[in-house]
């Protein structure tokens, strides 16, 4: 094992190439791996709905519990059933096992499910299965509020949300405080005893219109043709026109008899904003992507599409962000990051400290690239950056510099001795070789059973142990393979700066000197020209009366 060192020595090149594309894979995974508040585990529970207005409790389960429970207990896995009855609906909660298959699960559920809807009495509506995912929670909702009539708002409201929808990392969304529109039909009792149509005729011809009626193909002799007959609704002029009965040669519809109006159905929740009715759009990522850019994106494509409004929409109805996710996040990570370098900065002030400058540098060299390294793993893993990942690493700085320690104080007490520095860091690596990776071993054995925890428990905390384990292998690869040549060839470019300094210092003092001479010699050769100069002319001037 130990000619890992020599092997890297010989191709310091190489290593130093190694070393560069480390810093760079490790910055891109950190920049493009997705960041998460908590992380993305999915909970082995699932819930199963049926609605049924007016019915009572007892009923409820009697009619519609008891069926699902019969059918649903047949499924393996399964760990715990809880059903509760009460007026107007039924519900079941299903818990399986940590290690459940879910869509094998979900194929059974729904088969049982379906079996059980069969016994269920008339009225009962569709059942509903939901599961509890952490992904599937609304990153943000986009609110839309502003003094118009409400089909407007619905109508802006819809559309924005098929703009969103076109967002590649968002799954889906979901529209609250809209309600459904609706034809109102009002009859006129006066009216229809004036016609003379009953209540009766009046139900059968509204029930046997507005269907899809299957007419079936014409047979001729150039081929076949289909019969199609007109019979659904599809406006509300439909409705209208609908005929009840013939008067003599008058048609009466239904126009004549009722009031028909498009309205909306009965309100059952409520969107507010600053105390405002609002349409709220909750947006929804699918599960991997980036929360934080994912939020970006919806921003900047809401706000793209609000440009192109008219201008009367933009100054009446206002389009806000709520409950935004990312900014949870974002401080979250920051938070995180600026503990991350204030633990890197309180180990390099002890290293500085106890070891000297040179040595910090190449310490504080294997903390940022063990690091990058570690990032890489996850990215190549498919892991988030989450609160537990940041933690991790918080927790894995004070160990992954151990080594570091170890190895640049053996080699600085070697170049003492007049060893050259590759060679220093070169022994250095190999005799510390072995104590180096049992005291790693030993630490990773603590946090292995850590990635055995059992339980939704186990699969929240389970990439805390994963991270250490990244950060405590990155270092090895670092101290054993990395240090010792970045060591050797500072050291020895360290030696050739100090030869060059040396030698520039002794040229530049020796130039010093004879540039000195020459200065004193050439200002007493002026300073005697001047005064021989000054002598002969004061000579030659004839003196004057």
């Amino acid at each position: 094992m130990k000619q890992i060192v020599d092997w890297a020595v010989h191709r310091a090149r190489m290593v130093l190439f190694f070393v560069i594309l480390s810093l760079i894979a490790g910055v891109y995974s950190y920049t493009n791996l997705p960041k998460e508040g908590e992380p993305d585990i999915e909970i082995p529970v699932v819930f199963i709905s049926v609605p049924f207005q007016g019915i009572s409790a007892e009923d409820s389960e009697a009619l519609l519990v008891k069926p699902l429970e019969q059918e649903l207990s047949e499924i393996k896995g399964l760990k715990q059933i809880s059903s509760t009855a009460s007026e107007g609906y039924a519900g079941i909660a299903l818990e399986f096992d940590y290690n459940w298959n879910r869509e094998a699960a979900l194929a059974d559920i729904r088969d049982k499910a379906t079996k059980a809807e069969s016994k269920f009495p008339d009225g009962a509506e569709q059942y509903s299965i939901n599961e509890i995912n952490f992904s599937e929670f609304p990153i943000v909702i986009v609110t839309v509020s502003g003094n118009v009539p409400e089909r407007t708002l619905t109508r802006v409201s819809k559309d924005l949300q098929d703009v969103i929808e076109s967002v590649p990392n968002v799954l889906e969304t979901g529209l609250s405080g809209v309600r459904d529109e609706m034809v109102e039909v009002l009859i006129d009792p006066l009216k229809l005893e004036l016609y003379n149509i009953t209540a009766g005729e009046l139900y059968a011809v509204v029930n046997n219109n507005n269907k899809l009626i299957a007419a079936g193909d014409v047979e001729v002799g150039s081929g076949a043709y289909s019969i199609k007959i007109p019979s659904s609704f599809k406006s509300t002029s439909d409705v209208y026109d609908l005929p009840i009965k013939t008067n003599g040669d008058r048609l009466i519809r239904l126009g004549d008899v009722a009031e028909i109006k498009l309205t909306f159905k009965d309100r059952l929740g409520m969107a507010r904003f600053n105390g405002q009715p609002t349409m709220a759009i909750q947006v929804i990522k699918r599960k991997g992507s980036n929360l934080i850019q994912t939020v970006e994106d919806v921003k900047k494509l809401v706000n793209k599409h609000t440009e192109t409004w008219p201008a009367a929409l933009k100054n009446n109805i206002k389009v806000n962000f709520s409950l935004d996710n990312s900014k949870q996040v974002k401080g979250m990570v920051d938070s995180l990051e600026s503990a991350v370098l204030t633990a890197i900065a309180l180990v390099m002030i002890v290293v500085l400290a106890s070891l000297g400058t040179r040595s910090a540098i190449l310490v504080g060299f294997a903390i940022p690239t063990s690091f990058m390294l570690t990032f890489a793993f996850l990215a190549i893993f498919d892991i988030a950056i989450s609160n537990i990942v940041m933690f991790g690493l918080i927790l894995a700085v004070g160990m992954l510099v151990d080594g570091a320690i170890i190895v640049v104080e053996y080699a600085d007490k070697e170049i003492r001795k007049n060893v050259g520095p590759m060679r220093a860091y070169t022994t250095a690596a190999k005799r510390m070789f072995w104590p180096i990776i049992s005291s790693t071993a030993t630490t990773l054995c603590a946090f292995l059973p850590m990635l055995f925890w059992p339980g939704v428990a186990g699969q929240f905390m389970g990439n805390l142990p994963l991270t250490i384990i990244f950060v405590l292998s990155a270092s090895l690869v670092v101290v054993l393979i990395y240090l010792p040549v970045v060591g050797g060839v500072s050291g020895i470019l360290s030696l050739n700066i100090n030869r060059l300094a040396h030698k520039i210092q002794c040229r530049f003092s020796l130039l010093t000197r004879l540039v000195f001479f020459f200065a004193i010699v050439a200002t007493t050769a002026i300073t005697a020209f001047m005064l021989l100069k000054n002598f002969f002319v004061d000579s030659n001037t004839p003196m004057t009366i």
